[in-house]
């Protein structure tokens, strides 16, 4: 934390930090609850698993439970979170894996350090000015071939959130363009793999969207990482299998390339206690 850093940033850590309790809670089965980000999460682990394997972070983990189940599906990750109070949470419940602070504007990871990068619905707190930066250093910290997930809710308008739990806050969140996602990850260096788009339910009429992307490895001939840089091991002509999305949404294995006020914010459901029921 330093005294220049952006508002959303510090808005962002102290909104978590108040919540923390009550997000673990609802978000602690997540996995359980939601099928097609369990597909998406399942395809990510093997094509990073068949690539070779290597180190795994996700990138605003939270309380740590899809960092752990990423542990289950064979991965070798950790976990960063801006919260300190969700970190210390982290790593109480999962005592086996590793958790560290720290922010997505500026990862303290070396070059082309990883095989996989994951971010859950994290970047929907990042202003759309800095979402350029941020996708750079993705792209920076991956190895070549690496592979990324991101997940986030489509629209247009963000949401601010004075209150959550019963806790004041000063949270936005922002619905995304999957068009424009796909682009500023282009623009950054990414090869688009596949766009899964999950149509509205009736408990939940937000659209969202997971992607997934790779930092492309180097043409034949050309050299590579330094010898002293951790990479993730990648057949140069690995070919991506095609992506079938289960019911409710649709996949697409070559991808095209004012606030809304309330009371409780949403996640991949709202913040409620009855979130997993209650619609957005």
């Amino acid at each position: 934390m330093t005294a220049t850093e952006p508002d959303f940033i510090r808005d962002t850590r102290a909104g978590y930090d108040a919540i923390a309790a009550d997000y673990a809670e609802l978000v602690r089965s997540a996995p359980e609850h939601d099928p097609l980000g369990r597909a998406m999460l399942g395809t990510f682990a093997e094509y990073v698993r068949t690539d070779g394997g290597g180190p795994v972070v996700e990138i605003g983990s939270g309380p740590g439970q899809m960092t752990a189940h990423l542990h289950t599906l064979g991965l070798d990750i950790s976990g960063i979170d801006l919260s300190p109070v969700m970190v210390a949470m982290a790593r109480r419940t999962y005592p086996e894996l590793r958790f560290e602070e720290g922010s997505m504007t500026g990862l303290a990871l070396p070059d082309g350090a990883l095989a996989g990068l994951v971010a859950w619905y994290s970047i929907i707190h990042i202003v759309p000015e800095r979402l350029p930066d941020v996708f750079a250093q993705f792209h920076r910290v991956l190895a070549p071939g690496g592979r990324l997930l991101l997940a986030f809710q489509v629209g247009d308008e963000p949401r601010h959130y004075d209150e959550a739990f019963g806790h004041p806050v000063n949270l936005d969140f922002r619905r995304l363009s999957p068009d424009r996602v796909l682009d500023l990850l282009e623009r950054a260096g990414f090869r688009p793999t596949a766009r899964l788009l999950r149509e509205p339910y009736e408990t939940d009429p937000t659209p969202h969207a997971l992607v997934l992307a790779r930092k492309p490895l180097p043409e034949p001939g050309t050299q590579g990482l330094s010898s002293g840089s951790r990479r993730a091991r990648v057949p140069r002509h690995h070919a991506s299998p095609p992506l079938t999305a289960p019911e409710g949404g649709t996949a697409s294995a070559v991808p095209p390339s004012s606030a809304v006020r309330s009371t409780a914010p949403p996640w991949h459901r709202p913040l409620t206690r009855r979130a997993l029921t209650d619609p957005a």
